[in-house]
């Protein structure tokens, strides 16, 4: 875990069409489905696989900040690089806490990173947010990553999607079936689309195939 402490869907990369402005109001009606919070109680890495292609709702002042999860990472109590690896500590608490909730650290003395635990409660192991592709509330978007003015780059690593979503510690251990910040399940991705490779950043357990993207998708910052 990256610290500064030791079915193709993409010939339209956008659900339900929410590439065309004229069928953006649709993102409504995915706002309502239900969250399949019981595909999280798998391992992180079968969990990082299934997150592809769902989507995360900030709701900020009456607007909705909607963004489809395009790259993830997993990490497991078992791995040297995840934060769990050590065991429970104030830090950490969340990790070992039920499925379905957000855990968001603080590194390099000035980011956020947001993770979506996973597993069974009382097992370390939470499933990194690594980059998302703006769906909707763009301007908000911009407005919270101030000289951004290519969308590309609004959202396109882990701690531009939290400053785009304003999101911080105040959200750690947040319930994500809530407002306001949600997660919301659409289909699974068509394997053939899914790229696995290594996790990026990290010093310790760097060989494990643990990290996992849309392909193609041109919000992810590093393709393999």
């Amino acid at each position: 875990m990256r610290d500064s402490n030791p079915r193709s869907r993409d010939q339209n990369p956008l659900p339900y069409r929410l590439a065309n402005p004229h069928h953006r109001r649709n993102y409504t009606r995915i706002i309502q489905m239900t969250t399949k919070s019981s595909l999280l109680l798998e391992n992180s890495t079968d969990a990082a696989r299934h997150l592809l292609g769902c989507l995360l709702i900030r709701d900020i002042d009456g607007h909705h900040l909607v963004g489809r999860i395009v790259e993830t990472e997993a990490y497991d109590q078992k791995d040297a690089a995840s934060h769990s690896y050590r065991g429970i500590t104030p830090r950490t608490e969340v990790m070992f806490g039920p499925p379905g909730h957000a855990y968001v650290y603080f590194t390099y003395g000035m980011h956020y990173c947001l993770n979506i635990v996973t597993g069974q409660d009382g097992y370390g192991a939470a499933v990194l947010i690594r980059a998302i592709e703006p769906i909707s509330g763009i301007k908000y978007m911009k407005l919270n990553r101030t000289n951004t003015p290519d969308v590309k780059q609004l959202t396109n690593g882990p701690a531009k999607l939290c400053q785009a979503l304003s999101i911080d510690k105040n959200l750690n251990g947040h319930d994500l079936t809530k407002a306001p910040l949600r997660l919301k399940f659409l289909p699974s991705i068509n394997q053939d689309q899914i790229i696995q490779t290594t996790r990026i950043g990290i010093s310790r357990d760097e060989h494990r195939p643990w990290r996992f993207y849309i392909k193609g998708n041109s919000f992810v910052p590093k393709l393999s």
